[in-house]
């Protein structure tokens, strides 16, 4: 466990944030070696399929990845303000409560896949494939789950190491089923399916061992599974507030994808690789960001406020380095990348794919301080104004639909994340500029 209340900030936030952005950096390598591996060996029509539902598996992983997150901001409070009891009574709730909600997910999405991916207006030529690669998702989807619930806990608690183990495991087995199911068993798209639930599954029992081996201190006990309804309200209150977060980001995202649909089968396999790439390069911009939460959490909890603002400052210096990085090595390197990934060297592909990160990219100047502010204020407790924020991106990407995609074209698509983010950092820093921080620690 570690103890983000002592050190100066930058570092106590970049040594926690590294597991984390290497974590990232290697899940978003295995999606690029994956989408390889699919298109080069499946073809282009499972690729493709794959970027066709690509949003509506970001939908529901990040909704209970937000939502844990949010339990997790309960649970390193109490870490912070040294209150085991009362924390192993939140870890209680957040294994019941994410349990009930994968149930209730995992039902509803085989349920309304196939009208979801035909209302998203998925081409016939991809359809069939894309609704066999989701469902075998959705079915695994309780493995995915579990691992983000154990892993939001024990970052909540200061080790952000142990789940990044776990996590390089799982990539090297799922690289490793993909090329016995795809190319060598010939399983095509529904060999990529099931080896992501194996892995997903995999890195779910270990991280599992991991708690029961190393951190029985936060087990809770008999008596403490059962909460008051006072607890069951807090953990539901935060824990909704940021998975409603993301999934109003990521709903977005599939509304954009509507109209990314429409402009063909060319622009989904550039807009697939382009994407791939491009979270590539936001790994670490995200991840310092995901950092401040369990940071400024812990120091609420200890009562530590110059800290949190201080933290907050030195956060934001820290984004500014890194996507200076991130610029170079998109223009450095972002062409290539595209042209890999796709297995293509057509224009019609490439072109776009490396426009839409090339645009991107500049623009992350603004992504990084809207990832600070937005996770320090769910820290702090403030659960409406970053749900707000995701709400004005949620009405960018549509107004971008409607006027923008029909007109620009896919360059339409390009500048809407940009005029979204560029909407949201002004609302997060009004807030956080008006927020009487000390009032918070007493309770006010």
């Amino acid at each position: 466990m570690k103890d983000l209340t002592k050190g100066m900030p930058a570092k106590v936030i970049l040594l926690f944030a590294l597991p984390l952005i290497l974590g990232n950096i290697l899940q978003q390598v295995y999606n690029l070696a994956d989408a390889k591996i699919v298109s080069e060996y499946a073809g282009e029509i499972s690729f493709a399929a794959i970027g066709a539902t690509m949003v509506i598996v970001n939908l529901m992983t990040g909704f209970v990845n937000g939502l844990t997150q949010g339990f997790g901001i309960l649970i390193a409070r109490c870490f912070g303000a040294k209150d085991e009891m009362r924390m192993r009574k939140f870890i209680a709730g957040t294994v019941k409560l994410t349990l009930i909600v994968t149930v209730l997910m995992t039902v509803i999405g085989e349920l309304v896949i196939h009208n979801l991916l035909v209302l998203l207006k998925t081409p016939d030529t991809i359809l069939y494939e894309a609704e066999l690669y989701i469902r075998i998702l959705i079915g695994g989807f309780v493995c995915s789950c579990v691992y983000n619930m154990l892993a939001n806990i024990l970052r909540a608690v200061g080790d952000s190491k142990r789940p990044l183990y776990c996590l390089m495991g799982a990539i090297v087995i799922n690289i490793g089923l993909d090329l016995l199911f795809i190319p060598v068993l010939h399983l095509g798209i529904k060999g990529a399916a099931i080896a992501t639930v194996i892995s997903q599954g995999i890195a779910a029992l270990s991280v599992a061992m991991i708690v029961w081996k190393k951190y029985r201190m936060i087990i809770p006990r008999r008596k403490e599974w059962n909460l008051d309804t006072d607890q069951y309200l807090n953990l539901s209150v935060s824990g909704l507030s940021m998975g409603f977060m993301n999934c109003i980001v990521s709903f977005g995202t599939i509304i954009l994808q509507s109209g990314i649909n429409g402009l063909g089968t060319n622009i989904i396999q550039a807009h697939t690789a382009g994407r791939k790439v491009f979270d590539v390069l936001m790994v670490m911009i995200f991840t310092v960001g995901i950092a401040m939460t369990t940071y400024v959490s812990q120091n609420l909890g200890a009562g530590k406020i110059d800290r949190v603002r201080q933290g907050v400052r030195q956060a934001m210096i820290v984004e500014t380095v890194l996507t200076t990085l991130m610029i170079l090595i998109c223009y450095t390197l972002g062409g290539k990348m595209v042209c890999w990934l796709a297995s293509s060297s057509e224009k019609e592909v490439i072109e776009p794919g490396v426009m839409y990160i090339r645009v991107g990219v500049l623009f992350f100047y603004v992504l990084g301080p809207l990832f600070v502010l937005r996770c320090s204020l769910q820290g702090l407790g403030r659960k409406i104004v970053p749900v707000v924020s995701s709400v004005l991106e949620l009405l960018v990407k549509i107004a971008s639909v409607l006027f923008l995609v029909p007109r620009l074209q896919y360059f339409g698509v390009a500048l809407t994340e940009p005029i979204s983010w560029i909407v949201m950092t002004i609302w997060l820093a009004v807030a956080y500029i008006r927020l009487d921080i000390d009032n918070i620690v007493k309770g006010e």
